[in-house]
């Protein structure tokens, strides 16, 4: 066997059709049930605890229990980034599962990845930082400039708490609808939480999709010009 990391190993995790639709699930950010990830899967909840096994100890996935109940959700954002890359060259492969639905056209404006806004109002916002200077890209790597803090906290969010994570305050996400980069990490969850606390944007029950108001679109696009 070749030395180094095995992405064999990886790939027959997330190659498995129910595995793959359970992980997908938990792209919401939501953490899920047995039952519910069984019913997401298509699969009977004994089959689901397998997969839901494995992936687990694969580190994909992690579980806390609450009561009598164990949920399950994604170990990390690293997972939900590798899930959204690898959805993005599924569709430029045109790898699709489905025709195309009516909420296809909601998805690719605004969604959820893993706990992070996605999606071209995403693509946006990025593109929107990354041209004031409020945010400086290299190798992959991103970083917020002065003035982006300041934005940053002018805008509402505390930056010295996200300080205090192990996690990775900003990072670029592939995003799989529009092809290029949206922002990740810890200051990415950050700008959701506070879309959502404005009452600018709502997620919508049961969907990865999250619905701006009229009043919250225009309040974004104005925060965050073209």
């Amino acid at each position: 066997m070749k030395e180094g990391p095995d992405i064999a190993l990886l790939g027959s995790l997330i190659g498995d059709p129910g595995r793959a639709n359970m992980l997908t699930a938990l792209m919401s950010g939501k953490a899920l049930t047995a039952t519910e990830l069984a019913a997401e899967a298509g699969v009977t909840v004994q089959t689901a605890s397998s997969h839901l096994s494995r992936l687990q100890e694969g580190g994909l996935i992690q579980q806390r229990r609450q009561g009598r109940h164990r949920y399950f959700s994604l170990a990390d954002d690293d997972v939900g980034a590798l899930l959204e890359s690898m959805m993005g060259i599924a569709a430029r492969r045109g790898h699709t599962r489905t025709r195309t639905g009516p909420k296809d056209p909601a998805l690719r404006r605004a969604r959820v990845c893993y706990d992070h806004l996605a999606g071209e109002l995403a693509v946006r916002m990025f593109d929107s930082l990354h041209s004031r200077s409020l945010i400086i890209s290299h190798d992959d790597r991103i970083a917020l400039t002065g003035a982006g803090e300041r934005f940053v906290a002018d805008f509402g969010i505390d930056l010295p708490d996200m300080g205090r994570t192990r996690r990775p305050m900003c990072r670029p996400c592939l995003d799989w609808s529009a092809r290029r980069t949206h922002l990740a990490g810890s200051l990415g969850a950050a700008f959701l939480t506070r879309f959502q606390t404005l009452g600018w944007a709502a997620r919508e029950p049961g969907s990865r999709v999250v619905r701006f108001s009229r009043r919250g679109e225009a309040s974004f696009l104005e925060r965050f010009p073209g």
